[in-house]
């Protein structure tokens, strides 16, 4: 019983992987912008289909899609001087324009891709078969979790990020060039997104409208990690991932209601979220 728990918390952490990626730009870009970007799925939905296409396009070639498909999500750049209620109308429209992009450009039918084979095959995890690309996949959001603290926390940009973040008519009158730090968050968070996508690929059949599936379990782990609080972002996808290992074996009917009850649970003791800042 002990192993079979150990390996599905395993499984778990593998799967929610996709959604640290995802809630991490969400949670970095409203942590900075201000922004409610409900396009963030959209973003997701595009890393898989590039990633897709150059992995057809270059013969196989998994790892070079992965690399350069994120990059070209990255270069999307929506507008952030605008107020709340125009930001959502405007992420909303791009959630409408992207899905019917990539029904043009790949049909409305689902796509498979294979596993690259230098991924593929299973190892013996606690006495269970696991595939290798769960493994990959933790370890590859783990690095990017490490880098993300490493670049805000120990370079002088990430240093500017957060007084930003923190206090932004302040930063701005200590000579911080917003508008350039505005658009590089925005890159960074949009490649995020747009990475999670692509490390999707190879397990998750991706089709129009994908993005929308994901988008509303990271809203759900920024809300319960505490809005623009990246280690919360973390800690509440690892959390939702868990929620969903273990309910798949001892509530299985509940199991798509787990995350809800567990962020309602949080928000009736902390409304600002696990991390997040109480509103003065």
């Amino acid at each position: 019983m002990t192993r079979l728990l150990l390996f599905q918390g395993l499984v778990g952490l593998s799967e929610a992987m996709y959604l640290w990626l995802v809630a991490a730009g969400l949670s970095l870009i409203f942590g900075v912008l201000r922004i409610l970007n409900f396009a963030h799925g959209a973003l997701y939905m595009l890393g898989a289909y590039l990633t897709y296409a150059l992995f057809r396009a270059t013969g196989g070639n998994f790892f070079l899609a992965l690399l350069v498909a994120p990059l070209l999500v990255a270069v999307i750049r929506l507008f952030y001087r605008a107020d709340v209620a125009f930001q959502l109308l405007l992420t909303f429209a791009f959630v409408l324009i992207f899905d019917d992009l990539v029904k043009l450009a790949f049909g409305p039918v689902y796509q498979s891709p294979p596993t690259p084979p230098s991924l593929s095959g299973a190892v013996s995890v606690f006495g269970s078969v696991l595939p290798v690309y769960h493994l990959f996949i933790l370890g590859a959001g783990c690095a990017v979790a490490v880098g993300l603290w490493l670049f805000l926390e120990k370079t002088r940009f990430g240093l500017l990020v957060r007084a930003t973040a923190s206090d932004r008519e302040m930063a701005r009158a200590l000579g911080v060039r917003s508008s350039r730090l505005f658009t590089v968050v925005f890159m960074l968070g949009a490649w995020l997104a747009g990475l999670g996508g692509a490390l999707s690929v190879p397990v998750r059949t991706i089709s129009p409208g994908m993005g929308e599936l994901i988008i509303i379990e990271a809203f759900v782990v920024v809300v319960l990690g505490g809005l623009g609080s990246l280690r919360g972002a973390f800690l509440g996808a690892m959390a939702i991932g868990l929620l969903h290992a273990y309910g798949i074996l001892w509530l299985p009917v509940f199991e798509l209601a787990l995350a809800y009850l567990g962020m309602a649970a949080v928000l009736v003791v902390r409304p600002w979220g696990l991390f997040g800042v109480r509103e003065a």
